[in-house]
């Protein structure tokens, strides 16, 4: 039986395993799925172990995805705008690269909760690996504007020129009367600490607030920002399993319905 995994650091916590399973269940594939702990470094002596026991397919978590890129003979269109690979599959004698967050986090923002981005103002939070995945993506989706707020303003200036968009600019984050922000999606890892990102409290009035984590390491964020006027809010569970259906396409041939996988998570992770 062919063997698949998700790769990361810290990598206990991760829910791919149960999802990729329930994935096969719903599709009658027999799934195989691990979880693999690997130290930033390591990846490239992981895979090469996970090849010689039949492993074709790897998801890649945090703090990988720079070094899944690096090692991907071929990468998608997605991946090279990303320049991040979360998604490995063995294809034709090397590993083919894909990055599939972004197209997770769209299909979750508008079919799971149903909010258009059509002509919407977007501020991300956060310039690192887990931003790099989504910015192309909510361009595509048909945004007027994205603002990239960083505590090291160099990094969301990087950001920035990547995207090579008239639409993306460094945030300005002060605030003067209504927030100039329709959508906020924090994507940094301030919330594994319990601390906040540094905004305006103002710039959570009347937006969509969304945070890549989910369960217990989103509420500190979701919580301050429906008490600071938030209209709706949102963990980044149903993401993280539209991401993986996107991973499953690419390995199995078919995409499987999300619903069920989704709703059984949420009653063990617990509302956003």
């Amino acid at each position: 039986m062919s063997l698949y995994a998700v790769m990361g650091y810290p990598i206990g916590h991760s829910l791919s395993p149960e999802i990729h399973e329930a994935f096969g269940a719903l599709t009658g594939l027999d799934v195989r799925y691990e979880r693999r702990e690997v130290r930033p470094a390591g990846l490239a002596e992981a895979l090469s172990a996970f090849r010689a026991q039949e492993g074709r397919g790897a998801n890649i978590t945090v703090p990988l995805k720079g070094e899944a890129y690096a090692l991907a003979t071929r990468t998608s269109a997605r991946a090279e705008r990303a320049r991040a690979v979360n998604t490995l599959a063995w294809q034709g004698g090397g590993w083919f690269g894909d990055n599939t967050d972004g197209a997770g986090l769209i299909r979750d923002l508008t079919v799971n909760h149903g909010w258009s981005l059509q002509t919407r103002r977007v501020l991300v939070v956060g310039a690192g690996g887990a931003a790099q995945g989504i910015v192309g993506p909510l361009l595509d989706a048909g945004i007027t504007h994205l603002a990239i707020s960083n505590r090291n303003p160099e990094r969301a200036r990087d950001l920035v020129a990547a995207c090579r968009d008239a639409r993306v600019g460094v945030a300005d984050t002060g605030v003067a009367g209504a927030s100039p922000f329709d959508v906020v999606i924090n994507a940094t890892a301030a919330g594994l600490s319990g601390d906040l990102p540094a905004l305006p409290d103002a710039l959570f009035e009347g937006a969509i607030v969304y945070d890549l984590m989910y369960g217990p390491k989103a509420q500190v964020f979701l919580s301050h920002a429906r008490a600071h006027g938030a209209c709706a809010v949102a963990d980044g569970l149903g993401m993280l399993v539209e991401q993986a259906a996107e991973s499953f396409l690419l390995w199995w041939g078919v995409r499987p319905a999300t619903e069920s996988v989704l709703a059984r998570l949420r009653a063990e992770v617990g509302a956003a």
